[in-house]
């Protein structure tokens, strides 16, 4: 049985009287942190949170960026990615929040702890763009920190620990801007926050040379299989034989869309089904509450680029439907929340405590193939 003793000392005035804030572990991390030279981020940066316009139009297809939760990944943000817009005329009611560049992003809202504390760095020359009211934005004031080292020790475990901590469970995990305010950073030297940004500056030409390499590969892929400028049919009705839905045994419209007719019949001298060349893999792992876990989930795959960003948990803290065991090089795709088309090659050295989400199949075959998959 884990537990701790808090005297009342000790508590932190009277925000905070959940258990969950008290758990040895955070008091552990707590301890070290404060041993250090810190400043939060309420000194350091100013601090605002977006709105969601009522009035806004989701099938809107360009206009400014508005970010979303899932588009803080832990990640720089790349203007190739999709993303939701809005009108210029919304975006004008929300001047105040208006990125800029060097803006560090950071979810303040999300169903899971995976998802709040997620941050982003928003680049140079990043289009016109704004956020909802379920992130935050830090802006530095103070020049003896640099937004790439707080990026970076904000994904940190020392900076992950600190969102998890002041995270109130209400339905879903929310911070507010007065509790964000609350996480320290330490300070250290000018000169090694600019190493960090240097590793920055390498890791955004690596992603920008990886997606255009990825483009060509799709380039490639779409004209060997005659796809390049290929137009599918967008009927608005379509007729189905009750024969049909029998051997389908399904009934639903979208099932039976002309779209994927059309698509089938242009495969069909060329393909085979896929459990035909990989094999799917089942293995459910054993988990160990006290291990440290690289956890994967749906939103952790960028659908653009196929990178996977896991998160590290706990084994006690893992979602109920954390299943799933890997041992790198398999072919994972998304069996719900089709819409995102999250499919992801495992890198190969990912062996150890990498733990996947049951809302994948996984699929294990050899090089080339599971890339060309």
């Amino acid at each position: 049985m884990v537990y701790s003793i808090i005297q009342k000392s000790q508590l932190e005035g009277a925000n905070r009287l959940d258990a969950e804030y008290y758990q040895p572990e955070y008091l552990e991390l707590a301890k070290k942190i404060h041993s250090l030279n810190n400043h939060n981020l309420k000194q350091i940066t100013i601090i605002r949170s977006g709105t969601t316009p009522k009035d806004r139009d989701d099938n809107l297809l360009d206009g400014v960026i508005l970010l979303k939760t899932t588009d803080i990944r832990n990640n720089i943000l790349s203007e190739s990615d999709n993303f939701y817009h809005i009108t210029p005329k919304i975006a004008q009611r929300m001047l105040k929040s208006k990125l800029q560049s060097d803006d560090v992003l950071v979810n303040i809202v999300g169903a899971t702890l995976d998802v709040i504390g997620r941050v982003s760095l928003v680049p140079y020359n990043f289009p016109e763009s704004n956020i909802t009211q379920a992130m935050a934005l830090l802006r530095i004031k103070d020049s003896n920190y640099l937004p790439e080292f707080i990026f970076s020790y904000l994904m940190s475990r020392y900076g992950q620990f600190q969102t998890d901590r002041l995270a109130r469970p209400t339905g879903q995990f929310n911070l507010n801007l007065e509790e964000l305010g609350q996480i320290f950073i330490p300070k250290i030297s000018l000169i090694q926050q600019k190493n960090i940004v240097e590793k920055i500056k390498k890791n955004i030409e690596f992603q920008e040379k990886s997606r255009e390499s990825y483009k060509q590969a799709e380039n490639l892929l779409l004209e060997e299989l005659e796809l390049k400028n290929f137009e599918i049919p967008d009927d608005l009705s379509y007729i189905i034989n009750f024969s049909d839905i029998k051997n389908a045994k399904r009934m639903d419209a979208d099932y039976f869309q002309l779209k994927y007719d059309v698509l089938i019949s242009h495969f069909k001298n060329i393909s085979k089904p896929l459990i035909n060349i990989a094999s799917r893999k089942t293995e459910v792992a054993k988990i160990d509450p006290g291990k440290e876990y690289k956890y994967i989930e749906i939103s952790d795959i960028d659908i653009g680029s196929g990178e996977i960003i896991p998160n590290l948990l706990l084994g006690k803290n893992l979602p109920a439907n954390a299943k799933m065991k890997i041992d790198g090089g398999e072919v994972i795709i998304s069996k719900v929340r089709p819409t995102r088309g999250a499919i992801a090659v495992i890198p190969n050295e990912w062996k150890e405590n990498f733990i996947l989400s049951g809302a994948f199949s996984v699929f294990e075959c050899g090089y080339p193939l599971r890339e060309y998959l």
